[in-house]
């Protein structure tokens, strides 16, 4: 058994850990900032060297360790906004009273729930989504704001990725109405809320498909971008933060 350490910008994370998966790991932690991730000593060390250089990792031979479990203890509960319990699947931790068991499986697309600007749009989802909204997800990753969607009683929820593997082990999970393609696709006035968890290049130059699909009277989250760099010709009602990390409510 040997270890990767892997040293990644909080934003490429989620990605970091879908990719990882892709791998076969054998289990991942997160150590002091950093990711670690296991790999039995039939893989090849150097070809995941080469492949993972940008994160600069660090290799060491580990003793034998039931790193599945390691790896289930490293991804605890968390209670995220009013409403919701992120939890793995294999948790069997009971869900608290007034809560939304929300189920995701860490690494098997990006979207664990786990990064600040996810958590943001979450609490967002709960404050503007209604029972029988239409709910666009645009950047669906592992379903994760789709399905917390559907969990505050949303009608009809559409997710989109352009990444078509990320799509098709989405839809392993949440049993959505999930696509390969952008917003684009949807039709015109759809949406009472869209929701973009991306970067701020890519919200504007999605803004005029996000327009588009929205009704008159919707609402739009944005988020995936720090304090530093927002995305420009959009006016925020209301803006959730936390650290560097925002989330605008247009």
């Amino acid at each position: 058994m040997f270890s990767l350490l892997l040293h990644s910008p909080q934003d490429r994370e989620d990605y970091l850990i879908a990719e990882l998966s892709d791998e076969n790991t054998a289990g991942i932690i997160e150590e002091d900032g950093r990711i670690r991730a296991f790999f039995d000593d039939a893989r090849d060390p150097a070809r995941l060297l080469v492949r993972f250089a940008e994160f600069s990792p660090e290799l060491r031979q580990e003793p034998f360790t039931d790193w599945a479990q390691a790896t289930r203890e490293a991804w605890p509960p968390l209670l995220i906004g009013r409403q919701f319990f992120l939890v793995a699947p294999w948790s069997e931790e009971p869900t608290p009273e007034g809560r939304l068991r929300l189920e995701v499986h860490p690494g098997r697309a990006c979207g664990t729930g786990r990064h600040l600007a996810t958590q943001l749009c979450l609490e967002a989802l709960e404050q503007y989504v209604r029972p029988g909204d239409r709910v666009l997800d645009v950047g669906a990753g592992s379903g994760i704001l789709s399905a917390a969607a559907v969990l505050l009683g949303a009608e009809q929820v559409i997710g989109c990725d352009i990444d078509h593997d990320t799509v098709e082990i989405a839809r392993e999970r949440v049993r959505l109405p999930l696509f390969t393609g952008s917003a684009d696709a949807v039709r015109s006035n759809w949406a009472d809320v869209v929701v973009a968890n991306i970067d701020s290049a890519t919200i504007e130059r999605l803004a005029p498909e996000l327009a588009r699909v929205r009704k008159p009277d919707s609402t739009l989250i944005l988020s995936g971008f720090p304090e530093g760099d927002p995305p420009e010709g959009f006016l925020a009602k209301k803006i959730l933060q936390r650290e560097e990390w925002r989330c605008w409510v247009c």
